[in-house]
């Protein structure tokens, strides 16, 4: 009762209402003071996040990447200070308006409600933020998929120690409190890498047929990354050969090289009867073939042999 008598008892005096809109007041230019602040760094982010984008060495790319990220953080500590330093000095500027010490120890009673409703969740963000920001656990630009929230992924757009904004596949933005991310799933510069094994008896015309199932796949940045490649046939037995076809894919469009690009391969014999006619002797094997995962894959299975 006393902690609301001193509330009532501050509202009471003349200048109460008049401060409590001043310091308001204040915090909202301030916020707009901020984001003229902020818009030189915003500039040099986007210059930094075209260099990346064009960067083809990948430990350039990373770091470029790991800078964007920080000058995006940069820009969300500014904003914060700079609202804080002007709502502290204002609180101090109108603290002698109130006349009495209750109504005072009811103003900073006030403020204190007033913020303990949104500090605990900033502060649990912030720290959550921080932490992530440390790890690396990933990088604006980054294709990310969270949990606990299966169907939530997409681009980085932003990265602050309060909050993640995604860009899904299909447009939406996604704002994502840093608390409630419990794990994310990164996919390394935005792209799936999925490979197509095919076994045939006559090479030339194998690779023929390939090249013209390539050309119906269609190429863009949500579609493949890049046409598919067609290795080197590779002898596998008495007159048969192996042909590797890669290919990248945006996250959620796997399906291009896994169903539609294996199907049409399908289709080429759809209708020969004798084996011995067919131009693929076996059905294709779609498999995931991330070389960075081949490397560490390998490790735990020599790993495995020797225990």
């Amino acid at each position: 009762m006393d902690f609301v008598q001193e509330i009532t008892d501050f509202f009471a005096e003349p200048n109460a209402y008049r401060s409590v809109l001043i310091l308001i007041g204040s915090i909202i230019l301030s916020y707009i003071l901020s984001k003229f602040l902020a818009a030189g760094i915003i500039k040099i982010a986007q210059a930094v996040s075209v260099r990346s984008d064009k960067e083809s060495n990948e430990e350039r790319f990373i770091r470029l990447r790991q800078v964007e990220t920080y000058l995006s953080v940069t820009v969300a500590v500014i904003r914060a200070t700079v609202v804080a330093v002007v709502a502290y000095v204002v609180w101090r500027m109108i603290s002698p308006l109130t006349s009495s010490g209750a109504a005072a120890i009811g103003a900073s009673a006030f403020f204190v409600v007033f913020a303990g409703q949104t500090l605990g969740t900033i502060l649990r963000d912030i720290t959550s933020g921080a932490i992530m920001i440390i790890e690396q656990w990933f990088n604006v630009g980054d294709f990310v998929k969270i949990e606990p929230f299966g169907n939530v992924a997409g681009v980085v757009e932003r990265l602050t120690l309060r909050s993640t904004k995604l860009r899904s596949i299909s447009g939406e933005v996604v704002w994502i409190h840093n608390q409630q991310i419990h794990a994310a799933h990164v996919t390394p510069r935005g792209v799936r890498t999925v490979a197509v094994d095919v076994f045939v008896r006559d090479k030339d015309e194998g690779l023929k047929t390939l090249k013209e199932l390539i050309k119906a796949v269609p190429v863009g940045s949500t579609m493949l990354a890049s046409p598919l490649k067609v290795s080197k046939p590779e002898e596998w037995g008495t007159s048969l050969w192996r042909i590797t076809i890669t290919g990248q894919t945006a996250p959620g469009r796997e399906w291009l090289i896994e169903n539609f690009f294996v199907n049409a391969i399908k289709e080429v014999d759809s209708t020969v009867r004798n084996k011995m006619n067919r131009v693929f002797v076996y059905e294709p094997i779609a498999r995931y073939a991330d070389p960075v995962a081949d490397k560490k894959f390998k490790r735990a299975v020599r790993a495995r042999k020797n225990n």
